[in-house]
């Protein structure tokens, strides 16, 4: 068993990557500034990427430079050190599972985008995706798993076989985008452990782990020459690891901990009793927003977020969506969803991020139904207009033929996405009909005349805005 270092409780956080190390890093960075060094962080991948990232973060012992900017262009330097040991990918997870079976480690937390889930629309396991069958059977034979399920499975059976109950507890913190992430985090993870038919495992995971709900949020663009240059011009170190960020950053946790935690709350995260508000507020105001300029702002020939935002039309159908289909259905709200749109906007607009198109485009097929169908559902439950919010679903399919002709200017990348069905989606006679019938888009709103006649008005509404703007129908 790994020998960690007895001064520290850990967290051991599966994917390494810059969110991860701009977010909840940060806030452990933070602690250890404020002289609370009780907690540390340990991490590594479930999968064989990043090798570049992780070798420079072992040659670093974890440290690493965030650059900050604001809005308004104004640029800060800060050395994060609170990642106390890398692991390094192997196939059998050795290094991880070292970790995840000591006491004293409490939190296992997780990064692996909405789409590394494989949640249906009734949040029931897609066994449809190939990796997900693989790693089922990978796990059923004792092999270590490297999807998120496969992967807690390996760790979780270590850890039952390798404690006693009394210090066996350790809390599951989702750190992706996922609505309720925490409870349908769960919810699939106790799927896997019934279709690797391992009873014991299933019971030790309901009595000895908790998982809380989360919202995070902090836009980080992939890292670039760029920044390492800009780090050793401001700091003088060379920092091949570092990585940038905006200045915004926000943390909601579900205080629902099985073992102890770090005081979180001394450094600006909020520990509440319900995050529900919180994420509909940024998954529907910030990640969905985000996505329609993505795609209306690639669709335009731009590269980057900031582009879209500060063009006054592509930022007018952001706004309309928010303001004219959101904020209705999500009212009463704690938060001012009217100054959170502006906030959101303002962000989106700082051309210091570069985020690109690329980045925020990806993954379609498990937005549409996780950020975007929600908001159309209610308004339809309220009999209400839904013009503003069918223009973003319209946008993706203008978009999916341009990927389906071979005519993006990048890679497309997304997980929950069949390319033979949606290469069929794009090709049928009526494309817009059969994008509205697919079910992993639609769930059971897939072929209703509602949703097909709202869509076939705002995919022309699409085409007008694109041809208006000097560019052929998508």
């Amino acid at each position: 068993m790994t020998t960690l270092d007895t001064t520290h409780l850990w967290m051991l956080h599966l994917g390494l990557g810059s969110f991860h190390r701009a977010h909840q890093a940060v806030y452990l960075n933070a602690l250890h500034t404020a002289g609370d060094t009780r907690w540390a962080l340990a991490g590594g991948n479930i999968r064989p990427d990043m090798t570049q990232t992780i070798a420079d973060l072992k040659a670093q012992d974890g440290s690493y430079t965030l650059e900050t900017v604001t809005p308004q262009g104004v640029y800060s330097y800060e050395r994060i050190t609170a990642i106390k040991r890398v692991v390094s990918y192997s196939d059998d997870l050795v290094g991880l599972i070292d970790i995840a079976q000591n006491a004293a480690t409490r939190i296992i937390s997780f990064t692996v985008t909405e789409a590394g889930y494989y949640l249906d629309a009734n949040d029931q396991l897609d066994l449809s995706f190939a990796d997900l069958a693989a790693d089922i059977k990978a796990v059923k034979a004792g092999r270590a798993g490297h999807t998120i399920y496969g992967a807690l499975c390996t760790l979780l059976r270590a850890r039952m076989v390798a404690l006693n109950t009394s210090e066996t507890g350790v809390t599951l913190l989702n750190c992706d985008n996922l609505r309720h992430n925490g409870d349908r985090s769960r919810a699939g993870l106790l799927q896997f452990i019934k279709h690797i038919g391992d009873e014991a495992l299933g019971a030790w995971v309901a009595a000895y782990t908790t998982s809380p709900n989360a919202m995070v949020d902090r836009i980080t663009p992939r890292p670039t020459p760029a920044v390492v240059a800009r780090v050793k011009a401001a700091t003088g170190q060379d920092d091949p690891a570092s990585l940038m960020g905006e200045s915004f950053i926000q943390w909601v946790i579900e205080d629902n901990f099985i073992n102890g935690r770090p005081a979180f709350e001394t450094v600006g995260v909020e520990m509440v009793e319900d995050v529900a508000a919180y994420e509909e507020a940024k998954i529907r105001l910030l990640n969905a927003t985000h996505s329609c300029i993505a795609w209306a702002g690639t669709l335009l020939g731009m590269t980057y977020i900031h582009e879209g935002t500060l063009h006054a039309p592509t930022r007018q159908l952001a706004y309309n969506y928010v303001t004219d289909d959101v904020i209705p259905v999500l009212t009463p709200c704690p938060i001012d969803l009217e100054q959170y749109r502006d906030v959101v906007l303002d962000r989106f607009s700082n051309p210091a991020i570069a985020d690109t198109n690329q980045r925020v485009a990806m993954d379609g097929f498990s937005k549409i139904p996780g950020f975007i169908a929600p908001t159309i559902r209610e308004r339809l439950a309220r009999k209400e207009s839904i013009a503003a919010v069918m223009i973003l679903p319209a946008l993706f399919l203008a978009y999916l033929q341009r990927w389906h002709r071979g005519e993006l200017p990048h890679v497309y990348q997304d997980q929950a996405m069949n390319p033979e069905v949606a290469h069929a989606i794009c090709a049928d006679a009526d494309p817009v009909r059969a994008f509205a019938c697919d079910e992993v888009l639609w769930g059971d709103l897939a072929g209703s005349e509602v949703l097909i006649s709202a869509l076939s008005k705002a995919y022309t509404a699409v085409q007008e805005f694109l041809d208006t703007h000097g560019l052929q129908p998508a």
